[in-house]
């Protein structure tokens, strides 16, 4: 990066550390750390909950999941505006009467300690391991510009994170929340504008999407259906997305506290629920315009030269052995194949018929192949490399096409949106390990000032944020190698989320099942997800991911069911 970008970067950065900081004075006791005294307004609640969403996985890793993929995985988001409903009329009303700090409060009061531990648990696990792949995100900017070792990369990424999250609390992360979202809007948009303006005179942005188009990747709605019936291994569709999507959104939004705490800091159940019914309307068309940006990305590169591999630092890795000879004559072949699907492209543009269609779907094919063999090249040449570099695209256009200033403001973008989630997520584990487990399982020796008492609890709150800090920061270190990492987050919160969710509907909906019925069910219906989970992984049965949500709360649902019929 050129001098400009690091000033813009620094500036940028240090402002927002400034601002949240600023934004941060509330009452020091545990009210106000978690939840900011219970007065937000819907539309901070609105932004909190976008910008604990949308972490730096979303805008670093979704750009490069439509480049390869296309457009297709916004579908796993159409079930968010239902969940948001239902979300409105049964958990926000609830929540809000009873006045908790954690979701999990509710499940002791309804059915017993062991269930209200064991859920908190599964939370605490799901959502420490999420985090410690949110702090990888950033990390790869820092070790791509830099060529620092990603494992001290990790460390300085999560110690600024620590430093931000332990001093602010939730008033801290809720209004730099706000100003993060609005920065990161401005660049994403600045970011379009320039892909395309750099496209050839004749090629437009319609002309954009046609192109990207016939290369497959503007497959917005797939139905999952196939001459031989319905693929359940198919992760992204109509189907799974309403339906997967729905039992996901809504255990992620009505259980995960990473969520709930962000809308229980509004100052009214009204409030609240404005800014959950907002989030269902705006989320879907946001994750569209930036998956959008991948989709115009691969057309950017239809026209223009374009990196065989994105990962540019394990690609130099792999140059300094002897393998080098052999990546350069892959290189070759594919400049070669390169030129060929530029003049492809050139030509649908002018004229679009299907004959040339078929030209740039399939050019397109044959560039993925010798993309899959120099990467099965670096892979020798570097074991322990990672060679799915599906999370550098969007980075490595950034990088060398923009502008000096303009690479700075998007570096810091997506270290605006790391901080965000990474700081709410750690500050609901905080919140969780302090309510659900030290309060209640510690001796509590009060203090005879009230105000003494209520300090005590606030700095030991901030001492269990430093230690998830720690425990994410470690997580981070094992990221490497998997994948495409906004996949890999939503892997791994659907192992969890559906049980949880299982356990919340047989509280509201349930009435007569005891908490030793559901507690079974689910440690039970806990095994039996990871269970499917590795079945589908050795391809034993054929399960998207998505549909672990639907089984997992289905399965604690009827076992609890079960378990209470014949308790009696």
């Amino acid at each position: 990066m050129r001098t400009a970008d690091w000033v813009i970067l620094i500036l940028t950065l240090t402002g927002i550390i400034a601002y949240g900081v600023y934004k941060s004075r509330t009452s020091k006791d545990m009210e106000g750390y978690f939840l900011s005294n219970r007065n937000m307004p819907w539309y901070i609640v609105l932004l909190s909950i976008m910008g604990t969403q949308a972490s730096a996985i979303t805008f670093l890793s979704a750009p490069g999941q439509a480049f390869t993929d296309g457009m297709r995985f916004v579908q796993y988001y159409f079930g968010i505006p239902i969940a948001m409903v239902v979300l409105c009329i049964t958990f926000v009303p609830l929540f809000s009467k009873l006045k908790v700090i954690t979701a999990y409060e509710f499940l002791e009061q309804r059915f017993d300690l062991k269930t209200r531990v064991f859920t908190s648990s599964l939370f605490l696990l799901s959502r420490g391991l999420s985090t410690g792949i949110s702090i990888y995100a950033p990390s790869i900017i820092l070790s791509s510009l830099m060529g620092w070792d990603i494992f001290y990369t990790n460390i300085v990424m999560g110690g600024m994170l620590i430093v931000y999250t332990v001093s602010g609390g939730a008033k801290a992360v809720a209004y730099t929340q706000q100003l993060q979202l609005i920065i990161i809007f401005i660049g994403m948009f600045i970011a379009g504008y320039l892909i395309v303006s750099n496209l050839p005179e004749n090629v437009g942005f319609s002309e954009a999407l046609a192109v990207s188009g016939a290369a497959g990747k503007m497959n917005v709605i797939t139905t999952g259906f196939t001459e031989n019936g319905f693929d359940w291994k198919d992760r992204y569709n109509l189907i799974s997305g309403i339906i997967g999507g729905f039992f996901l959104a809504l255990s992620y939004f009505g259980t995960d506290q990473s969520q709930v705490g962000r809308y229980l800091t509004a100052k009214s159940e009204q409030e609240s629920k404005i800014g959950l019914l907002m989030n269902g309307l705006v989320k879907v068309p946001m994750q569209f315009l930036i998956l959008l940006l991948g989709a115009l990305l691969f057309t950017f590169y239809q026209f223009n030269p374009s990196p065989v591999f994105f990962n540019k630092a394990a690609e130099d890795k792999a140059m300094l052995t002897p393998y080098k000879d052999s990546l350069e004559q892959i290189k070759y072949r594919f400049n070669d194949q390169q030129a060929t699907q530029q003049a492809h492209s050139k030509l649908f543009v002018l004229q679009p018929t299907a004959a040339i269609k078929d030209s740039v779907a399939s050019g397109a094919a044959k560039l993925t192949v010798i993309k899959n063999e120099y990467k099965a090249v670096i892979k020798k040449a570097v074991p322990g490399s990672d060679t799915n570099d599906t999370n550098y695209i969007f980075l490595r256009f950034v990088v060398d096409f923009l502008p000096s200033g303009l690479v700075g403001l998007l570096i810091a973008i997506i270290f605006l949106a790391a901080w965000g989630s990474i700081a709410a997520a750690l500050n609901s584990l905080a919140s969780c390990t302090m309510v659900d487990f030290h309060q209640r399982f510690t001796k509590k020796e009060k203090l005879s000032d009230s105000v003494a008492q209520d300090l005590k609890e606030y700095r030991l709150s901030k001492w269990y944020t430093f230690y998830w800090g720690v425990f994410c920061i470690i997580t981070a270190q094992f990221a490497t190698g998997m994948g495409s990492l906004i996949e890999a987050v939503n892997v791994l919160g659907s192992l969890f989320y559906g049980v949880i969710l299982g356990i919340f509907l047989v509280a509201f909906y349930m009435k007569k099942i005891g908490g030793t019925a559901v507690f079974r069910a689910a440690v039970i219906g806990e095994l039996l997800v990871i269970l499917l989970f590795l079945l589908d992984k050795y391809n034993i049965i054929g399960l998207g991911f998505l549909w672990l949500n639907v089984a997992g709360a289905l399965i604690v649902v009827l076992l609890s069911a079960c378990f209470s019929f014949f308790k009696r």
